[in-house]
């Protein structure tokens, strides 16, 4: 087997595994079928954009949780709804799913649940922007070795 059946292989197996254990969903695959040789570098435009849009939302509900003198539970939550409808539009689906929980604490203003949201979120996110970071790692892997990515169904 060459070097770019290898890496293609590889990709097939990793983006499977992020299906399977739930990082993504098919909102992801909507997000690549809009990629096209016009615009080669689409999903990692718009997942970088995500991930900064994640990290500036994430601090941003730190320093509201942080307030000794009463959290702005609405803030929280406007961020947190923030966050989940974008991770849904990317089809991040465990940072989403965690929203959903987070945002149940914010209407309840359960300061000790949103502090666990709020740790749960970023460790999702932190795994998810990992993941994807190996998974363009790869797709560079197999462009450079003179492959195509393949389509996953």
């Amino acid at each position: 087997m060459d070097v770019v059946s290898q890496l293609q292989r590889q990709f097939v197996d990793y983006t499977t595994s992020l299906y399977r254990e739930g990082f993504v969903d098919d909102q992801y695959t909507q997000l690549q079928k809009l990629q096209d040789e016009s615009s080669p570098d689409f999903v990692v435009e718009v997942v970088t954009l995500f991930f900064e849009d994640c990290e500036k939302l994430i601090n941003n509900m730190a320093r509201a949780l942080e307030q000794q003198q009463g959290v702005d539970f609405k803030q929280v939550d406007a961020s947190v709804h923030q966050l989940k409808g974008s991770s849904s539009s990317i089809g991040a689906m465990r940072v989403k799913n965690v929203c959903v929980v987070f945002r149940t604490c914010c209407e309840a203003q359960n300061r000790e649940g949103c502090l666990r949201c709020l740790q749960q979120v970023t460790h999702e996110y932190s795994l998810l922007k990992n993941k994807l970071q190996t998974l363009f790692r790869l797709e560079q892997q197999i462009i450079a070795a003179g492959g195509s990515i393949p389509v996953i169904e």
